[in-house]
């Protein structure tokens, strides 16, 4: 049984683990694995010589990533439920005005997102905004996702409802649906201290029957086995939200929070969102303490990040002595 301070340094980690990743990544996005520098040069502040994604962004910086995460935490926080249309128009404002963004500045937004994000700026309820066909299943809700993981206080069932809906205004697939799922049930798992292997287990074993609620027999089953749960961890770090999830899966095989998320940039392409979906799950396994402390003082933003964690944790042992 975790202690509450366990925990919360669990959920602290979690969600630093995630932004930390994201800004780690930021300047290798694009760049193949050939061409990202040796794993001990792999830093906020890369080489020289190297040719930086966003050269213009300033190193410690989280994407549109870790804005999305937040803006779905604020939600959560103020809202005490997962409320869609409060959650799109916070991804709305951040799009149109920074909220949520180091230096208010909006960069490298998906071309599906933008798609949503206009429907939604346009009134568009956001169960229906995100694009659904085969080819819309970008990883850009699953790289947002966690907050509700360490957030969340339901039972299961509940959790993989939330998560599935919390994809809809952007990502309407019921491919990525399920992977947010998974996820956040890997999360919840590795939240309550479970060895990761054994947690993304016991959540392959749950999806299946708890998404049956939320989704048609067949489409679940087909969708499940495009997925793919059951496989060994291997991906190329690409956008595509299933390569994406094993790609984390493959840098998770790694001890160390550090060697996580430079195992998930090394990967390369899109390397700041599989070092978020790492590094979010890194986090929560080695906690705060885990993760460098160059890299925590490194991270720009902390006047908006910091407000958010404190009333994540007080919600969390609000509910922790309710129980």
């Amino acid at each position: 049984m975790l202690t509450r301070d366990d925990r919360d340094h669990r959920i602290e980690g979690g969600l630093l683990g995630l932004l930390i990743g994201d800004a780690l990544g930021v300047p290798y996005e694009f760049h193949g694995p050939a061409d990202i520098p040796a794993h001990e040069q792999i830093e906020m502040r890369p080489p020289t010589e190297f040719r930086r994604a966003h050269a213009s962004v300033a190193p410690g910086t989280w994407s549109d990533d870790g804005a999305q995460a937040l803006c779905l935490l604020a939600s959560l926080l103020e809202r005490g439920q997962l409320e869609l249309r409060d959650f799109g128009q916070r991804m709305v404002r951040w799009f149109d005005s920074g909220y949520l963004a180091v230096d208010a500045a909006v960069f490298d937004v998906g071309i599906q997102t933008r798609t949503a994000l206009a429907r939604l700026a346009a009134g568009q309820d956001p169960e229906q905004s995100g694009p659904s066909g085969e080819y819309d299943n970008g990883n850009g809700s699953l790289m947002r996702v966690l907050p509700l993981a360490l957030w969340h206080r339901g039972d299961d069932r509940a959790l993989v409802r939330d998560a599935m809906r919390s994809s809809l205004p952007t990502h309407g697939h019921l491919r990525s649906q399920l992977c947010c799922a998974i996820y956040c049930l890997w999360a919840r798992r590795m939240l309550e201290g479970v060895e990761q292997h054994a947690a993304w287990n016991a959540a392959v074993d749950l999806l299946g029957e708890l998404a049956l609620a939320h989704a048609d027999p067949d489409q679940l089953q087909a969708e499940l086995a495009a997925i793919d749960l059951r496989r060994a961890p291997a991906g190329s770090g690409s956008g595509y939200v299933v390569d994406c999830l094993h790609s984390a899966r493959l840098a998770l095989e790694h001890d160390s929070f550090e060697a996580v998320v430079k195992a998930a940039v090394a990967i390369g392409n899109d390397t700041d969102t599989t070092a978020a979906v790492a590094g979010g799950l890194a986090g929560i396994r080695s906690g705060t303490a885990g993760i460098p402390a160059r890299w925590r003082r490194e991270l720009r933003g902390r006047e908006l990040l910091d407000p958010l964690l404190d009333a994540l944790l007080e919600a969390a042992r609000v509910t922790t002595n309710d129980s």
